[in-house]
C-alpha cells in the first residue's frame, strides 16, 4: 500500500514539475475483456469486466504527453473443466503511464508500460468462491498500446487499448501471461489543449 502511496504522489508531483500550467487531472472507467495467455494454450475463454480510475495528462511539447493513471482493473479468465465452469477473478491496481503523439483534431497514438499489483484473486465454480491469491504472483508488467480521442470543447474522451502481460502470474510450473482490450471514456478537469 506504501508503494501505491508513493508512486501516486511521485506521479502528481513529475507532472506538476513539468509543466503546471499543461497538467490536467481527470478519471476513466469502461469495460475489460481479458484472458490469460498460456504455454499449453488451453480452452481459456475472456472474461468481460471494468476499469475505473485516476488519469494524469502531462504536455511536455505541443505533439508529445505523459499520461500516468492509476486504476482498478477486473481482470480475469473463463473455462470449462469436467462438465463445470469455472470463473476466475484477477483484481488489479494498474498504474500505467503511457506515452502520447498527440495529432492536432483531437487523436492521440499511445503506448507505455504499466505495473499492476494483484489486489485479490478466486475462483467461481457453482457459487462457491475460493481465494487462490496466494497461486498468483503479486506483481505483473506489462505493455498497453491503443489510441485516444478527446472532445477539447466537452473535455470527455475515449480511449481503446491492447494490454499484453511480460510477466509470468502463475507460481506454478505452467507459465501463464494476463492479455485483454480495454474500452472506456475519461474526462478531464478543466481540460487544457
Amino acid at each position: 500500500m506504501k508503494l501505491l502511496l508513493f508512486t501516486a504522489l511521485s506521479i502528481l508531483f513529475i507532472g506538476n514539475e513539468v509543466n503546471a500550467q499543461h497538467t490536467n487531472i481527470g478519471i476513466k472507467g469502461g469495460l475489460n475483456a481479458f484472458t490469460i495467455k498460456t504455454d499449453n494454450d488451453g480452452n481459456l475463454d475472456t472474461k468481460i469486466g471494468y476499469h475505473i480510475g485516476l488519469i494524469g495528462h502531462i504536455h511536455i511539447s505541443d505533439q508529445f504527453a505523459l499520461q500516468p493513471e492509476l486504476v482498478y482493473s477486473v481482470q480475469g479468465t473463463q473455462y470449462t473443466e469436467a462438465g463445470e465452469e469455472f470463473n476466475l477473478n484477477l483484481n488489479y491496481i494498474n498504474v500505467p503511464l503511457m506515452f502520447q503523439y498527440m495529432f492536432d483534431n483531437g487523436f492521440r497514438l499511445q503506448a507505455g508500460p504499466q505495473l499492476g499489483f494483484l489486489a485479490s484473486a478466486n475462483v467461481e465454480v457453482n457459487d462457491n468462491d475460493t481465494d487462490v491469491k496466494d497461486s498468483f504472483e503479486s506483481v505483473d508488467l506489462s505493455l498497453g498500446i491503443g489510441a485516444s480521442y478527446v472532445n477539447p470543447s466537452s473535455n470527455f474522451g475515449v480511449d481503446v487499448r491492447y494490454n499484453a502481460g511480460f510477466t509470468n502470474i502463475n507460481k506454478s510450473d505452467n507459465e501463464a501471461f494476463n492479455r485483454g482490450f480495454q474500452v472506456g471514456v475519461f474526462y478531464l478537469f478543466k481540460h487544457k489543449s
